[in-house]
């Protein structure tokens, strides 16, 4: 049996442990970037335009009403238990507000015309933020029947 021996020395051993951790951050970073790129793309719903929105409510089969209200809002910097619940309900239909907080978007407002469980006071709320679509919900707006769920109407 032969026997093969390396003597390295503290220099070498600091190279190698050097070189394998450079390696490896490489390696992580680009993973983790990827990652995040194909999870950021397949989630963007463009709706600049109030036909794309439109488009978005009739692919879960909600009709609206011709007219719409649009105004400007600034998500808070920092949340009470309303915004964290609030967001509970976006991320269960796959949007997160946590990334917006401090930004100015814009709310459109839609009656919806076809909600079966109630006939009136049933709204659309959509947040756009650079033409891009961040959230939103359904809700009704009376006090005494009063809801608010994602935009599949769960």
């Amino acid at each position: 049996m032969k026997m093969l021996t390396l003597k390295l020395k503290p220099k070498m051993i600091f190279g190698i442990v050097l070189a394998v951790t450079g390696v490896l951050v490489i390696i992580l970073t680009f993973v983790s970037n990827h990652m995040v790129e194909s999870k950021s793309v397949s989630a963007v719903i463009s709706a600049s335009t109030d036909e794309e929105r439109r488009n978005y409510l009739a692919t879960f089969g909600w009709e609206t009403e011709e007219e719409f209200e649009e105004k400007m809002l600034t998500i808070p910097e920092s949340w009470n238990q309303v915004y964290s619940d609030y967001n509970e309900v976006q991320m269960n239909q796959g949007f997160d507000l946590t990334e917006y907080k401090g930004r100015k978007v814009t709310l459109y407002t839609y009656t919806i015309k076809n909600y079966e469980k109630a006939k009136e006071g049933i709204v659309a709320d959509m947040l756009v933020c650079d033409g891009v679509l961040i959230g939103g919900d359904l809700c009704n707006t009376s006090a005494e029947n009063g809801f608010l769920v994602g935009f599949n109407g769960e």
